[in-house]
């Protein structure tokens, strides 16, 4: 495994395994208590005369908890000493593209209850501060949507093709 390396990247290559699991583990372990946190707001909410801010609330929390449990597994497989077995790029452009896929669900869901809460409170004054959460889902959506197409594999041939046309 470690054939012709020195003893200092051995112990480099060790270490980074060691924190890589950590942070990992770290994440999964926030993960974990944000679903249970998820479920106490989820049972505090049939409970309530507000029960459905409760349940958004609830569906929010269990968005976040999704995000950091696809950070954690993200973090895990990167670090991965059998990475090898699976091309990096590809690993990575999908854990990008669920990471911000459900950090977008959360904004939109977000800026979904303060719009609904403002309005049944009359305080339209304060409405600019969901539209900026859902302009924000909007702009890291457009953003996601680049991200992906420039890191398609055949994106390569398309500039070249472009290239071609163009001359």
């Amino acid at each position: 495994e470690y054939e012709g390396v020195t003893a200092i990247e051995k112990f480099k290559a060790r270490f980074r395994w060691a924190m890589a699991l950590l942070f990992a583990a770290l994440f999964l372990v926030f993960s974990i208590s944000l679903m249970v946190l998820a479920i106490y707001y989820l049972i505090l909410a049939f409970g309530s005369d507000d029960m459905i801010s409760g349940i958004i609330r609830s569906i929010n929390i269990s968005f976040i908890s999704l995000a950091t449990f696809e950070l954690g597994i993200g973090i895990s497989k990167e670090y991965s000493p059998r990475r090898e077995q699976e091309d990096i790029f590809f690993v990575v452009r999908r854990m990008v593209m669920r990471f911000v896929s459900v950090a977008c669900i959360a904004l939109v869901l977000e800026g979904l209850v303060m719009v609904i809460k403002y309005s049944q409170l009359d305080l339209a004054g304060n409405l600019s501060y969901p539209v900026a959460i859902l302009g924000a889902a909007g702009v890291l959506l457009l953003a996601l949507g680049a991200f992906l197409a420039l890191t398609r594999s055949d994106g390569h041939q398309v500039v070249e093709k472009g290239g071609q046309d163009a001359g």
